[in-house]
């Protein structure tokens, strides 16, 4: 009886492996536009915001910043769920749960992971001192800095770790 159960169950985790690996190009695709929406936002910030400061006054300049994270904040912890979500079921998809980190694909994923995690942990530092009004234009400008600076590695982890 057992070894029915067993069997059930392994056809059961296949047939679960088969469904969620036809749904692998929308995860990726979800996973791919989720990203480019956080990265182009953190370089919208860094790149463009910063370089407003020398063109506007200070109180301008905190109007624009309030008004631009106003909007951000409406829709970016939405983004951010569901880049994590889809990155953890491409993780799963690619590595098996953590059977790939002995490799040399398994270490440089696992690095990702970190990097994104330590964003997660930046945007979750900087949402709850915008919260609780702690955001200053000082702190505002390095979160997004530190924030865009480990995206880059990400991204360049993400293309490079298929063919080194």
């Amino acid at each position: 009886m057992a070894a029915g159960a067993d069997a059930a169950q392994a056809a059961a985790s296949s047939e679960r492996g088969i469904g969620v690996t036809a749904w692998y190009p929308w995860i990726l695709l979800l996973h791919l536009s989720c990203a480019i929406v956080f990265v182009g936002a953190a370089a919208f910030e860094v790149l463009v915001l910063e370089g407003l400061h020398h063109r506007f006054d200070a109180p301008t300049m905190t109007a624009i910043e309030q008004v631009v994270m106003a909007r951000v904040r409406r829709f970016m912890p939405f983004v951010v769920a569901l880049l994590f979500a889809s990155g953890g079921l491409l993780f799963d998809l690619h590595c098996g749960g953590i059977a790939c980190v002995g490799t040399r694909f398994g270490w440089f994923l696992l690095l990702k992971v970190t990097l994104a995690f330590a964003v997660l942990g930046v945007f979750v530092n900087a949402v709850w001192a915008g919260a609780r009004g702690r955001m200053s234009v000082c702190r505002f400008r390095h979160t997004h800095r530190v924030v865009l600076a480990l995206m880059i590695g990400i991204v360049f982890l993400a293309k490079t770790m298929f063919y080194l």
